[in-house]
């Protein structure tokens, strides 16, 4: 959890050294077997500085660095690696989470049985729903996005897939290591305002 401490570690490492992000470990580890790869230092949890126009509370995703900042402080993020949508795919703008799941059943969407019938062939001409758990495609926890209380069908969400963190490769959706999107699920309350560059 974010507190006192934590921020003035953060304000102390960041005037001794700005050049360097505090690393911070998730506040809820809570997923299945440990993930079987190493993940770039960079994609993991740190606090950085950003600029003082976005509030705490919000969140912001740069799809094209593959970073998703959780607006802590005034001037102070806490900043996640994510994987994010291929060319064509990716949401932009500004939406609200309006929903928000542990665990969470899934469904590709019409365009993306369409696109890939062949990748999602057992949901075709069918109404099957894959049961949360630990190979459901979208982990531990989702985050919906929506605009004018209308469901953007894009998510922020954990990944069977962790080696997709740092890559433009999913179905629009953004993608987190499960023990990060569990600590960011824990942090923002539903209504946050999420904007994507």
């Amino acid at each position: 959890m974010f507190t006192r401490r934590t921020f003035l570690a953060a304000t102390l490492a960041a005037s001794a050294a700005p050049a360097v992000a505090q690393t911070v470990a998730p506040s809820a580890p809570e997923t299945q077997a440990a993930q079987p790869f190493m993940l770039d230092p960079r994609f993991q949890p740190q606090v950085v500085r950003i600029k003082r126009q976005y509030l705490p509370g919000q969140m912001l995703i740069l799809p094209r660095s593959h970073y998703l900042y959780f607006v802590t402080e005034p001037g102070l993020a806490l900043r996640y690696g994510v994987g994010v949508g291929r060319a064509g795919l990716e949401f932009t703008g500004t939406a609200t989470i309006d929903v928000k799941k542990e665990w969470p059943t899934w469904r590709p969407t019409d365009e993306m049985i369409e696109r890939d019938p062949v990748t999602y062939a057992k949901f075709v001409d069918n109404d099957y729903v894959m049961p949360g758990g630990p190979g459901n495609p979208l982990g531990a926890r989702a985050l919906y996005l929506f605009q004018d209380g209308r469901d953007t069908f894009f998510r922020i969400h954990g990944t069977t897939e962790p080696t997709s963190i740092g890559r433009s490769v999913s179905n629009g959706c953004i993608r987190m290591i499960n023990d990060h999107v569990i600590d960011l699920y824990n942090r923002v309350p539903v209504g946050t305002i999420v904007t994507v560059l």
